[in-house]
């Protein structure tokens, strides 16, 4: 299968020149704690899972001959590199207001060692080509709708752009390496059939374990929360078209070509490109 990858494009890591609040409020986007716990449990789910990403392609980073894709690998690891720094460091933001993100990470990083040890490279980096997709449409998502974030510190939101950008440049390299070094697509629809149920599944309980955190699984809260991601326009109801694609036997991340949004949003962080 021919990829689909633009010809042009580069794949290179900026450092996120921003100092997270200190101490972060409690519920930064627009005072809504099921938005802004929506975000931060994704958060919390980002430095180990990116470690594993980063992991899995490595398996196969020799086996790719194409200059192209192993320099599209580089800026990958890189790019994902940085994510989990910072990330990292948003999480301890959130331990300093007093929420127990150890035991939220503890279940990730328990399913990710069983994975790691008893399922195969190749299935890993299905794995990791499902999330990745995952994370592109999430990423297109923001950058092409601010009305998501309306209300958030700017900082936060700059944050989540600059996560955002960098997720949509890379969406395809795992996937163009899959491709090389595999290309079983029964084994990426099972991949992400798995990775769906368990990504929604950890989101969700990472969520209600800080609402329950802050007094706020109140009815009302939650009501509105889930018409906020799975109403007619909710959150998550407008990816359902993209998602749906991933499994065609024909599907290519850059089918979905977004490329208008990385020129409108690179600028903003053209500063901190590194070389």
């Amino acid at each position: 299968m021919k990829s689909l990858t633009p010809p042009d494009l580069q794949i290179r890591p900026r450092r996120l020149d921003l100092a997270l609040p200190d101490p972060l409020p409690r519920h930064w986007l627009a005072g809504d704690p099921f938005k802004t716990h929506f975000f931060n449990s994704m958060s919390v789910l980002f430095p180990d899972g990116e470690r594993f990403f980063i992991d899995s392609v490595r398996l196969f980073r020799d086996q790719i001959q194409d200059p192209v894709l192993r320099e599209h690998i580089r800026g990958f690891i890189g790019q994902e590199g940085h994510h989990s720094r910072e990330h990292l460091e948003y999480s301890q933001r959130l331990r300093d207001l007093g929420y127990d993100v150890d035991w939220m990470e503890s279940r990730v990083k328990r399913r990710i060692r069983f994975v790691q040890k008893n399922f195969s490279p190749e299935r890993q980096l299905a794995g990791t080509v499902a999330m990745e997709h995952f994370t592109a449409i999430m990423a297109d998502a923001v950058l092409r709708n601010p009305h998501w974030m309306a209300g958030a510190l700017p900082e936060m939101q700059k944050l989540w752009r600059w996560h955002a950008l960098e997720e949509t440049e890379h969406k395809s390299v795992a996937f163009d390496v899959y491709m090389q070094v595999c290309g079983d697509r029964k084994l990426l629809r099972r991949a992400m059939r798995q990775s769906t149920f368990f990504f929604l599944k950890d989101v969700t309980q990472g969520m209600w374990h800080l609402l329950r955190s802050d007094g706020q699984l109140k009815p009302r809260v939650m009501i509105d929360g889930m018409r906020w991601l799975w109403g007619r326009e909710g959150f998550f109801t407008q990816l359902l078209r993209d998602y749906r694609d991933y499994y065609g036997d024909d599907f290519h991340p850059w089918q979905h070509d977004n490329q208008d949004m990385l020129q409108l949003h690179a600028t903003e962080f053209s500063s901190a490109l590194l070389r």
